[in-house]
């Protein structure tokens, strides 16, 4: 292997290109804040951050706990893992993994501050779960359920609870309890759903690369146990979902201007025929990279489409 600097091998830890999946839905979330008049931007700042530390946290842990449990071999043909690879020392990559969910936290607790007990639940759930996809003795990533951890909290969780700072921070008191009245209002939900779905495809086009390699060393994502035509069905479902939401805004009744992430089309449909056609490692690798873009521009085009409607 080529020789790597001790900046490039972190980098690779870190994953850069998987942080699209962290800073879109709150992209999403505030753009919906502004449309709604609650836009806050030390919250809105404070989330972007939090979701970042998050996402590159979930990042270190899946690095370190799939080469402890023996998932990441020579044969992988994703990008380098610095675990497995001996880049990166075991105990840094698990003590780098800590350190960032520890950073999360302490941006935490001033989102705790404005938005109350509902931050501490899905704070600490998101950190649970970033562990727990590959870590511990039962994880959930191993069993097919990485898709749904996804969904949830890359979508659903991350833009509503974006929306949801904002919204305390401007009509509530701080350190509140429940859930103030007119913070999670349906649309925040619905809103979340483009970015759920996009963030999903993310994993499937990873899990169909490494569905070989996965079966062999016993991790069964769902691309395993579903198999190469069932898992680009949910490929295209998850990417549907993105872009029928625009058309049910405007049908009930916002602007016009909230189909501006259709302009993504054509990439979705040149993407969407290399994942229906390849199973090759680079083809695939370029596919999630494109995957990730895809994901990141049309987030910005709905929130704009939002803010603007």
């Amino acid at each position: 292997m080529t020789e790597v600097s001790s900046t490039k091998a972190w980098l690779m830890a870190a994953r850069p290109q998987t942080l699209p999946a962290g800073a879109s839905p709150v992209i999403v979330g505030t753009g919906l804040a502004l449309q709604r008049d609650v836009f806050s931007p030390l919250p809105a700042c404070m989330a972007l951050l939090g979701a970042l530390l998050i996402q590159i946290g979930t990042n270190f842990a899946n690095d370190y706990y799939d080469a402890m449990k023996g998932a990441d071999t020579d044969d992988r043909e994703g990008f380098t893992r610095v675990t497995q690879s001996g880049l990166i020392d075991p105990e840094s990559v698990k003590r780098a993994m800590y350190l960032t969910f520890v950073a999360a936290i302490l941006v935490g607790v001033y989102l705790v501050y404005v938005g109350g007990a509902p931050i501490v639940v899905v704070g600490l759930s998101s950190i649970v779960a970033g562990i727990l996809y590959t870590g511990g003795p039962y994880p959930y990533g191993y069993r097919g359920l990485g898709d749904l951890f996804v969904f949830v909290f890359f979508g659903l969780v991350a833009v509503t609870g974006t929306y949801y700072v904002q919204a305390a921070a401007t009509l509530a008191a701080p350190l509140s309890l429940g859930l103030p009245e007119g913070t999670v209002p349906p649309i925040a939900v619905a809103a979340s759903l483009p970015a759920a779905g996009l963030s999903t495809t993310i994993l499937v086009v990873n899990n169909i690369r490494d569905r070989e390699t996965d079966a062999a060393t016993g991790k069964r994502t769902l691309a395993v146990m579903l198999g190469y035509r069932w898992s680009r069905v949910e490929f295209l479902a998850m990417m549907g979902l993105a872009y029928v939401v625009p058309i049910g805004f405007v049908l009930s009744g916002n602007s016009v201007v909230v189909l501006l992430p259709l302009l993504t089309a054509p990439l979705a449909v040149a993407l969407s025929s290399t994942v229906l056609t390849e199973t090759s490692g680079p083809a695939l690798n370029r596919a999630l990279e494109t995957t990730g873009k895809l994901l990141a521009s049309h987030s910005v085009l709905f929130a704009v489409g939002l803010a603007l409607a």
